[in-house]
């Protein structure tokens, strides 16, 4: 019923930036809130950021928190990410999920149905 579809990932030099995309398609979701996940090899995925899509407020893991920045543009029907000061640690699959219902899973797989393919960052030092 929604796919999503992320882009913008690359390969960066430590301290620089990149943003992501991930626009929605489909007309019959409606989502309470879209995230921002990143799995690196051998490591559970993790949540970076989400942002409840209704009123815009947002959370961010706290290894991210002050760098990295969520944005839904409603018009637009997609969700950013801005990444600055990016770190070698950021390096990882980033992948934009929507449908988490409950704030207490924001930034947890299991708050969200919806997946896109995923966007390689790297960043190296």
């Amino acid at each position: 019923q929604v796919q999503l579809a992320e882009s913008g990932g690359g390969s960066v030099q430590a301290g620089g930036s990149l943003r992501l995309s991930c626009v929605v398609y489909g007309s019959n979701y409606r989502n309470n809130a879209m995230a921002w996940f990143r799995q690196a090899p051998g490591k559970e995925r993790e949540g970076v950021a989400a942002v409840f899509t209704r009123d815009g407020n947002t959370i961010y893991d706290t290894s991210v928190k002050g760098r990295f920045t969520i944005l839904y543009d409603s018009v637009k029907k997609t969700l950013y990410l801005q990444m600055n000061s990016l770190k070698p640690e950021d390096t990882a699959m980033y992948y934009c999920a929507a449908g988490s219902l409950n704030p207490l899973v924001a930034l947890h797989v299991i708050g969200y149905d919806t997946w896109g393919q995923g966007t390689q960052v790297t960043v190296s030092s």
